[in-house]
């Protein structure tokens, strides 16, 4: 398929609104993603936004202090917290002229940029303060499958990354659950601050009622009238239609990932309950 290349165009004056979206890693926001990219109206990226090149700000697969990298569990430890949240290690500016660098659309007339990266759900005051109209998407998934599959990624991974969950107490199922009860913590404070200027939604709703979460992003973005979620999209290591993989993902959990899980989730019950999900039995 061919696209209208943003390099070269006056995006500044072309695009009308910003729309990020507010989920964390492994909760579907890659699909969503995809599906608004094909919206006639949109400007997308060929990658999350925080790795394009010239991007300039934190990334999750940098090594910091002692040699520990962030990688999908951002929002685990304060440390990680605090880097992303600081406003001075970012060049808004820059990574925006980036962005609309390496920006590509199905139209030439194409007015929302759309663009995701999850740790980004922790410093929506700085997207809202440097890009104008700037709108968003509010998606959480259930827990224990965003902690499966964060689970299931590491155990792929080589020792030198899974040694920082290993020798002070710290067990990988433990910072998998305390990133997610965090991202559920974040997200219930960016409901509250920019609601008013987005679409909340959770994952399971996505794929049961796409068309009723389509018409939502619709009534937030009025020039995205032709997107559709009910369809087939390449993602990650699937290529099916939208479905729920909760199920398939919570199955293959064993009792004793349940209950550590657990018992960091019990300590964060409200924030939770306060977006539909319970605590199950291990």
């Amino acid at each position: 398929m061919n696209y209208v290349p943003g390099a070269g165009r006056d995006l500044a004056g072309q695009i009308e609104t910003h729309l990020f979206l507010a989920c964390a890693n492994n909760s579907g926001s890659t699909f969503l993603a995809a599906a608004l990219g094909g919206c006639r109206a949109t400007w997308r990226l060929p990658r999350e936004g925080q790795f394009v090149r010239g991007y300039a700000g934190p990334l999750p697969t940098r090594p910091y202090a002692n040699g520990d990298c962030p990688g999908l569990l951002w929002a685990s430890e304060q440390r990680w917290i605090d880097l992303f949240r600081n406003p001075a290690n970012y060049d808004w500016p820059k990574t925006r002229r980036a962005w609309y660098f390496h920006a590509r659309a199905h139209a030439s007339d194409a007015s929302v940029f759309v663009t995701k990266s999850p740790p980004h759900m922790l410093l929506l005051p700085q997207l809202a303060r440097h890009f104008p109209k700037t709108r968003f998407l509010f998606m959480v998934r259930n827990p224990y499958a965003v902690c499966e599959g964060i689970c299931r990624h590491i155990a792929k991974l080589g020792p030198q990354y899974r040694r920082q969950f290993a020798g002070d107490g710290s067990s990988l199922m433990t910072a998998a659950a305390t990133h997610v009860a965090n991202c559920f913590l974040w997200q219930r404070r960016n409901i509250e601050a920019y609601g008013d200027r987005g679409a909340c939604f959770t994952y399971e709703e996505m794929c049961a009622e796409p068309a009723a979460v389509a018409g939502k992003v619709r009534a937030l973005v009025p020039a995205l009238d032709d997107l559709r979620l009910r369809r087939r999209i390449a993602v990650k290591a699937y290529d099916e239609a939208l479905a729920n993989m909760n199920e398939r993902q919570i199955a293959r959990l064993e009792a004793g990932q349940i209950a550590a899980f657990n018992r960091v989730f019990r300590a964060h019950r409200d924030a939770l309950a306060h977006f539909g999900y319970e605590l199950i039995d291990a």
